[in-house]
């Protein structure tokens, strides 16, 4: 029997001009309740690279660490069904507010972070008006991950 699944609010604030959309939490960042939470997940290790800094250790510092920088942080489905953290299982889905999240920060650039992230957006949201890209997940199971994209999208904004 499916179960559905439900995902993390936005991190974000005013200040944020970059977001970061992912797809849908990994069974171990659901298990931290926090985003991006398989230590094997390259994101944090690229972010705070770009920033010359270290991979904060808990939750609250890497909020901080997010808005200090002026990221935000969500996922494209915030309810589904999904088994495991497959991305091809995610079913039965509902997408974030993107719109509403844009109008109330000022967010100038938005980064996918993979295909399922990208191909959801591009049905629901390819008319916002933001500037978006397509990266490479940043998930241990993707074996073409490529860092160098990452620092080169994060440098247009920062």
């Amino acid at each position: 029997m499916s179960e559905i699944k439900h995902g993390f609010g936005p991190v974000c604030d005013k200040n944020c001009k970059l977001l970061i959309l992912g797809s849908f939490p990994s069974v171990k960042s659901r298990q931290i309740d926090f985003y991006y939470g398989n230590p094997q997940n390259r994101f944090w290790r690229v972010i705070c690279s770009h920033f010359n800094e270290p991979v904060p250790p808990a939750t609250e510092e890497k909020r901080a660490f997010l808005l200090k920088y002026g990221i935000a942080l969500w996922d494209i489905v915030t309810e589904c069904e999904i088994v495991g953290s497959q991305d091809s299982t995610i079913k039965n889905f509902k997408t974030a507010n993107i719109k509403s999240l844009l109008q109330n920060s000022n967010i100038r650039y938005i980064i996918l972070n993979g295909a399922t992230a990208y191909k959801i957006f591009e049905k629901h949201f390819s008319d916002i008006g933001t500037p978006y890209i397509k990266l490479s997940s940043t998930s241990p199971a993707n074996t073409r991950f490529d860092e160098t994209e990452w620092h080169n999208a994060l440098s247009r904004v920062f």
